[in-house]
């Protein structure tokens, strides 16, 4: 049941800036591994968020942030065609989002329906959760002390906790994580020191460069997938179907475009968030207008250097425990895809389907062709929809549907 109609706008205000907390890790943890400036990342996803909601009509409860599929490619564009040349290709990235948009608005939803059946998107969803599980436990075992503190509090929280409380587990868990990690003398305070009140981020033009838009062009497949994976989990958690309305052209169309935005002022590709779709799963709360205010807030962190310090120097463990939880929360999301839609699981065709994706997935398999190459998510989903195009139902299996 949503908790939506029960808030009062201070309580949004405070969910809000809670699920900003959820995407700031990754947000800022993407740029700072491919030289890229952190406020930027914060402010392209503050925006990049708000152009989504204009494109959607304002009614689809989802966050964009800086995509991890794109964290090799750009160090190694930068290396081959320099900054300038790499943020070109990154605009051009858009370009498949704007390509899938338009055959979704020819062909209408039945070539989603086709391509992306419950078999395919459950276990995409449940990857999506999976695959980001290594993040979580290789943040969280910095200090496995400090990661079960915040984790704890989130389950405490969101167990027992009654009113606002019961709404904010993961801030809850965030902010008592930071004060043990204050008392125990694991926070850098150097930086806030250091840091202005008031600067703007480091904006990078782009400078045109084909081999760079063509190299990172092909890199788009995992996150347009993924994107469509989102779109299914966050409809499924709202107990709406955004798919038809707004429509999932216009979703693509909103990512791609804050994509191109994010790619012509100096910020990484922003995709949909799946932490923020994992907190709102366990909060119950699903107003976009609360996902408005997280991307007010990025704006605001990303322009305010004291504060985007104080969150910095929050450590990893910390935000690894909470991350622990809703990675968790994002599979059980698959899983629950696929028990909605009484995906059959005695059907031997889905059972292949569902196993390879996963082994696929988990196992870390890349194709690569020249310098062409998919892993992840986006080779995993690829597999399931080409197995369910190709794979026929056998007749004992046809028997069983009929009878149903």
């Amino acid at each position: 049941m949503s908790n939506d109609k029960q808030l009062s706008p201070a309580s949004k205000t405070v969910v809000g800036v809670q699920f900003l907390f959820v995407a700031f890790g990754a947000t800022v943890l993407v740029p700072l591994l491919v030289g890229l400036d952190p406020s930027t990342a914060l402010f392209t996803a503050g925006v990049g968020t708000l152009l989504f909601h204009l494109i959607t009509k304002g009614i689809v409860p989802i966050f964009l942030g800086s995509s991890f599929a794109f964290i090799a490619p750009i160090i190694r564009a930068t290396e081959l065609y320099g900054l300038a040349g790499t943020l070109s290709g990154l605009v051009a990235v858009g370009l498949i989002y704007f390509m899938m948009s338009g055959l979704i608005k020819w062909q209408g939803l039945k070539i989603i329906d086709r391509l992306f059946p419950p078999v395919v998107i459950g276990p995409v969803i449940m990857l999506i959760g999976l695959s980001l599980a290594g993040t979580g436990v290789n943040m969280a075992k910095e200090n496995w002390l400090l990661a079960l503190i915040s984790l704890s509090t989130a389950v405490v929280v969101s167990l027992f906790a009654k009113g606002l409380l019961k709404l904010i587990p993961i801030f809850s868990g965030i902010i008592i994580g930071y004060l043990v990690s204050i008392f125990t003398g694991k926070v850098d305070f150097s930086g806030i020191a250091t840091a202005p009140w008031i600067g703007l981020p480091q904006f990078e033009k782009p400078a045109f460069s084909w081999e760079a838009i063509l190299f990172m062009i092909p890199v788009a497949i995992a996150p347009v997938i993924e994107h469509v994976g989102d779109v299914y989990a966050v409809s499924h958690i709202a107990g709406k179907d955004f798919a038809k309305k707004p429509g999932l052209h216009r979703t693509m169309l909103g990512d791609g475009i804050a994509c191109c935005f994010a790619g012509l002022v100096g910020g990484p590709p922003v995709t949909t968030y799946s932490e923020v779709t994992g907190a709102m799963a366990l909060t119950k709360v699903t107003d976009p207008a609360v996902i408005r205010i997280a991307a007010v807030t990025g704006i605001v962190f990303s322009l305010v250097g004291k504060v985007s310090a104080v969150l910095k120097s929050i450590p990893n463990a910390v935000l690894g425990g909470i991350m622990l939880l809703l990675f968790g929360m994002i599979s059980a999301v698959g899983i629950n895809n696929m028990v909605h839609n009484k995906t059959d699981m005695n059907n031997t065709r889905n059972l292949i389907i569902v196993s390879l994706i996963l082994t696929t997935g988990i196992g870390g398999a890349v194709f690569q062709w020249g310098t062409f190459s998919i892993s992840g998510i986006g080779l995993s989903a690829l597999v399931g929809i080409i197995l369910n195009l190709i794979l026929p139902n056998s007749k004992k299996d046809e028997d069983v549907q009929a009878k149903e």
